[in-house]
C-alpha cells in the first residue's frame, strides 16, 4: 500500500489507521500468521496498532500481546500464564532511556560507574535470558536514544559522568550481547531518533501527558523499523534491484548525449551524486542482493555507459541486462523469469514516475519507490527498509555469482537438444545430510525465503531449526548442490516427524535457483533411505496452496505418492508406502550421504 511506503505521512497513518487496516484486509489475499508480544517500558497501545498496519502490508497477519504499562521486566522474568498461553513467535521489548533506573552522579568513581553499567545491563540481560529460555523465539530489543538534555554540554559525550557517555557505553553492551547470541536483534532507536530529530522525538510533553517515551507523531517511524526487522526474520525482504540507467545510474540520456557527456564522476556536483549512488547500489552485492538492468536503450549504448571511466558499476556486476525498446513491465517479467524469482521479490528503481506507474500497475505487488531527486535517491531507498538485514550467511555473499552462474548454465543449455544430456553434462554433485550446526542459519533463512517451492508454507526460526535438529523424533535433511559452474550452496530442506512406522513431512522446500535440476529426486531418495534406517514404512506428504506455490501442486504425484485427501480449498494429503522394490529417482546427480 502506497500510504505505508517510505516516505509516509505519519499523521495520516495515525489518524486513518482504522480505514488503512480495513483496506489491507480487503486487498491482501494471503498472509502468514504470527504471534507477537510487546513488552513495554511505557505506553505502547498506538505502537501496537501502527505496527499491525505495517506487518499486514508485508503479508504478515499478527496476533498481538501487549504487557500492562511498564511491566516489561515482570512479564519477562516472572511466571506469566497469559504470555505462556499466548506462545509468542517474536517478542519485542519496547524500552527507552526513560527506563534507566540510575545514571552516574558527578562524585561517582570510574569503578562506581562501571558497576552501574553492569547492573543496568544485567537487568536487561536477565530479561533476555529468561525470554530465550521460556519461549525460544526471536527477541527484538530497543537500544537507547540519547538524552534530551546534556548537563555537561559537549563534554557529556566524553566524560564518564555524562548521560551521553553512559548511554553510549550501555548500548555497546547491548551490541556485544547481540553479536554473541542468535535470534536477538537491536531496534536502533538511537539512529532512528537522530534521523527523525532528537529534539522532536524526545519532546517531554508526550511522556508527561501520555506516558509515551517518544513523540506520538514519531510512532509510525518506530513501528515501521520494528516491522522491517520482523519481515526480514520471516523472509519478506526484497532479493534484488531492477535498475533504470538514464537519469538513474547517471545523469542525462546516453543515446542523445553520448557516453562521454553523461553526468558521472567527480568533476561536477551532479556527477558526484550519481557516482555516490552507484557506490551505494554496488555495496548491496556484499549482502547477496542481485543487480539487474531494465532500460529503454540500445544495448550498445547501455554497455558504453557502464564502461564509462568513472562508473563504479560495470557489466559484470549485473545478473541480467535488458536494454531494448520493449516496455519496462515486459522486461521486468523476463528478468524475474530468468532469475527464477517472483517479480515482487525485486525492487524497481526508475527516476521516471510514468515508468514506475506502468510497472506497478501491470505487475501485482511490485514496489517502485518514489526516489525523488538524485541527492535523495540513497535516503529514500535506504530508509525504505527493503533489504533489512537480520542474518548474513556464507551463501548470501556468493548469491550474485550464483545468479551469474545460472545465466551461464542457461547459455550452455542452448547447445543441447536433449535436456537429460544437458543435466548430465553439468556433472552435478550433492551433499545431503541431517542438519549440521554450520548450516543452521542458512537453513532457517531458506525456510523463510522460499515461496514457490514450499509445500506446507511453514516458517522456522533458527531456534526452532536447532530444536528440531536435536530431537530424535524428527528426520532432517539439507541438500547442497555443486556443478561444473560453481557451488549453489544449501538449496533444499526437508523436515519430517516420526509417528510410529510413519513419517509426516512438515516441510519441504527448495531454492528457485535450482529448479528443474532434479534435486528434488535426490532429496526424495535420501529421505526414503533415512526412513528405512528408522524403521519407517510410510511417508505422508501435505500440500497447502498459496498464491505463489502452484508449481508444486502435483509434486507428490510426480514422486509416486497417492492422494488420500483434498478439501474445497485445494489442501491435499498424500501417502507413499516404502516398498522393497523402491527405485531411486535421481539419475543425474552424484550424492554424498
Amino acid at each position: 500500500m502506497k500510504e505505508l511506503e517510505y516516505p509516509f505521512d505519519s499523521e495520516y497513518v495515525i489518524t486513518k489507521k482504522k480505514s488503512i487496516k480495513r483496506k489491507l484486509l480487503e486487498n491482501q489475499t494471503s498472509y502468514i500468521e504470527k504471534r507477537i508480544a510487546i513488552l513495554g517500558g511505557y505506553t505502547t497501545n498506538d505502537i501496537k496498532l501502527i505496527l499491525e498496519l505495517f506487518l499486514l502490508n508485508y503479508g504478515i497477519k499478527p496476533e498481538l500481546y501487549e504487557s500492562e504499562y511498564n511491566q516489561y521486566y515482570q512479564d519477562a522474568v516472572f511466571d506469566n500464564i497469559k504470555l505462556e498461553t499466548f506462545k509468542p513467535d517474536i517478542i519485542y521489548v519496547c524500552t527507552s532511556n526513560r527506563n534507566i533506573i540510575k545514571y552516574p552522579d558527578m562524585n561517582d568513581t570510574a569503578e562506581d560507574i562501571n558497576n552501574l553499567i553492569q547492573t543496568e545491563f544485567g537487568r536487561f540481560e536477565s530479561i533476555w535470558n529468561s525470554l530465550h529460555q521460556k519461549y525460544k523465539c526471536p527477541i527484538i530489543q530497543n537500544n537507547f536514544e540519547m538524552p534530551f538534555y546534556r548537563l555537561l554540554g559537549n563534554k557529556d559525550a566524553s566524560d564518564i559522568h555524562g548521560k551521553v557517555n553512559f548511554l553510549t557505553r550501555l548500548n555497546m553492551e547491548f551490541y556485544k550481547y547481540a553479536q554473541e547470541h542468535d535470534n536477538f536483534y537491536i531496534c536502533d532507536i538511537n539512529y532512528i531518533s537522530a534521523d527523525y530529530g532528537l529534539k522532536e522525538w524526545s519532546d517531554p510533553f508526550y511522556y508527561h501527558m501520555y506516558k509515551y517515551a517518544l513523540n506520538v507523531n514519531a510512532i509510525p517511524y518506530l513501528a515501521f523499523n520494528v516491522a522491517n526487522i520482523i519481515k526480514s526474520i520471516f523472509g519478506k525482504n526484497k532479493k534484488g534491484f531492477v535498475l533504470d540507467l538514464d537519469n538513474t545510474l547517471w545523469g542525462g540520456v546516453i543515446g542523445d548525449d553520448g557516453a562521454e557527456n553523461i553526468l558521472l564522476g567527480p568533476e561536477e556536483s551532479e556527477g558526484q551524486a550519481y557516482l555516490e549512488f552507484q557506490r551505494y547500489i554496488k555495496e548491496h552485492m556484499q549482502l547477496g542482493i542481485v543487480l539487474n538492468i531494465a532500460s529503454k536503450n540500445d544495448e550498445e549504448n547501455a554497455i558504453a555507459g557502464l564502461e564509462h571511466s568513472d562508473s563504479e558499476l560495470h557489466k559484470d556486476d549485473f545478473a541480467v541486462i535488458k536494454a531494448n525498446w520493449n516496455s519496462k513491465d515486459c522486461n521486468f517479467r523476463q528478468i524475474a523469469a530468468e532469475l527464477n524469482l517472483l517479480p515482487e521479490s525485486l525492487l524497481f528503481i526508475d527516476d521516471n514516475p510514468a515508468e514506475r506507474h506502468i510497472v506497478t500497475e501491470q505487475i501485482q505487488d511490485v514496489i517502485a519507490p518514489n526516489i525523488g531527486e538524485i541527492h535523495q535517491f540513497i535516503q529514500n531507498i535506504d530508509r525504505g527498509g527493503y533489504f533489512e538485514t537480520t542474518s548474513i550467511s556464507a551463501d548470501d555473499a556468493k548469491r550474485n555469482d550464483m545468479y551469474k552462474e545460472n545465466a551461464r548454465r542457461a547459455e550452455f543449455r542452448e547447445s543441447f537438444e536433449n535436456y537429460t544430456d544437458y543435466l548430465l553434462s553439468l556433472k552435478m554433485r550433492a551433499v545431503i545430510k541431517p542438519f549440521e550446526p554450520i548450516y543452521m542459519a542458512r537453513i532457517a533463512q531458506l525456510t523463510n525465503k522460499s515461496n514457490q517451492f514450499n509445500l506446507t508454507t511453514r516458517r522456522y526460526t533458527q531456534t526452532e531449526i536447532e530444536t528440531v535438529a536435536g530431537d530424535s523424533d524428527y528426520i532432517t535433511l539439507y541438500g547442497k548442490l555443486m556443478d561444473r559452474f560453481g557451488d549453489n550452496g544449501v538449496v533444499s530442506v526437508v523436515i519430517g516427524h516420526k509417528a510410529g512406522d510413519e513419517c509426516q513431512i512438515d516441510l519441504w522446500i527448495m531454492s528457485c535457483r535450482v529448479l528443474k535440476r532434479d534435486m528434488e529426486f535426490a532429496m526424495m531418495d535420501m529421505l526414503v533411505k533415512h526412513c528405512r534406517e528408522n524403521g519407517i514404512s510410510k511417508i505422508h506428504g501435505y500440500y497447502y496452496p498459496t498464491a505463489k506455490n502452484s508449481m508444486v501442486k502435483e509434486f507428490y504425484a510426480i514422486q509416486g505418492f497417492a492422494k488420500t485427501f483434498e478439501d474445497a480449498n485445494g489442501n491435499t494429503e498424500w501417502m507413499m508406502e516404502i516398498t522393497q522394490d523402491y527405485v531411486n529417482k535421481n539419475e543425474v546427480i552424484s550424492v554424498e550421504d
